[in-house]
């Protein structure tokens, strides 16, 4: 396997591999072309997003400036999907984000994932667990989401929390760790 197998399989690679930091280099680029845009320049932000991203839902995606992320094209936003500033997403494994998703200031998702050996952490092989997000859900301002994690559909989750495991659909969850406070009735 090429350590970008390795990598999207959620198998050791290694961080070091020139073909994956060629790829980074030139998400980094474009991510420098959108962040250094005019905010009124909506036509061209999108178009890089449409390059960058794995996939976007549709073409009313909004993500504030300014935005980071690795690779780019791991991430999968639906439709109606709205990032505020500083959205970071280390997309070393694919992070998908369902429909009418609203993501606050200061929010990153991470995937990579390190040894707690320093000895192992220092021969800079990692690995990467993916992030999934259904659909309908608000990440509240500088919340961070962990690699592995999956947060279900109609979910708020509270500022500043930070989600280290599964969060169920129809609920409200905040804190350090993040946990559910209170089951939705969706039935209307």
């Amino acid at each position: 396997m090429t350590e970008k197998e390795k990598l999207l399989a959620g198998e050791i690679y290694n961080a070091l591999d020139p073909e994956l930091n060629r790829e980074i280099s030139a998400a980094r680029e474009l991510v420098y072309e959108f962040n250094t845009l005019h905010p009124s320049e909506t036509t061209r932000k999108r178009a890089i997003l449409r390059e960058l991203l794995g996939a976007m839902g549709d073409d009313s995606a909004i993500i504030n400036q300014p935005f980071r992320c690795d690779f780019g094209q791991h991430i999968k936003v639906g439709k109606r999907f709205i990032a505020n500033y500083n959205f970071t997403v280390l997309d070393e494994a694919y992070v998908t984000i369902g429909d009418d998703c609203f993501i606050g200031p200061n929010v990153s998702i991470y995937t990579a994932c390190h040894s707690t050996d320093p000895v192992e952490r220092n021969s800079r092989r990692e690995w990467a667990l993916p992030v999934t997000i259904g659909d309908n859900v608000w990440i509240g301002g500088s919340v961070t989401i962990l690699p592995g994690v999956t947060i279900g559909d109609n979910v708020s989750i509270g500022a500043g929390s930070v989600v280290v495991s599964d969060i169920p659909s129809n609920s409200i969850a905040v804190g350090n760790p993040c946990k559910v406070i209170k089951k939705l009735n969706t039935q209307h």
